[in-house]
């Protein structure tokens, strides 16, 4: 756990701060901060989008009985895309802008319904069945 926050904490932003100055030093400060702002713009633009259309989704499947959870999956995914949209820096948005997209979301799923079910099994969530 210590290593992961290693890396949230100190190296992600190292690398961001990095990237940002190579940026610059090509294009220039003035447009990389134009670009920066505009990614963030059009990500939360993105993230309303999408982010409606999966609640009505998880909405439709809740009044028709069924339990969302590959909508609730695809939230949490767009949740942490925009998350990291908003946090400045280049890696951080195509992170983000990647976890947008539709077909890179459903691996993902994948990979994240494997954790829930370990860490369900290890018994460090809760859940009940009917």
């Amino acid at each position: 756990m210590k290593r992961i926050l290693l890396i949230l904490f100190i190296v992600i932003p190292a690398l961001e701060v990095f990237t940002l100055i190579q940026v610059g030093q090509v294009i220039g400060g003035w447009p990389t901060f134009f670009l920066i702002v505009g990614i963030s713009f059009l990500g939360a633009y993105l993230v309303k989008q999408q982010g409606m259309r999966t609640l009505a989704q998880v909405r439709h499947e809740l009044a028709s009985g069924m339990i969302p959870g590959e909508s609730l999956l695809d939230g949490a995914c767009i949740l942490v895309g925009g998350t990291l949209l908003l946090t400045p820096g280049f890696l951080t948005d195509m992170a983000g802008f990647v976890l947008l997209l539709p077909f890179v979301r459903t691996p993902v799923k994948a990979i994240l319904k494997v954790w829930l079910m370990k860490q369900m099994q290890n018994g460090r969530f809760l859940y009940y069945r009917r």
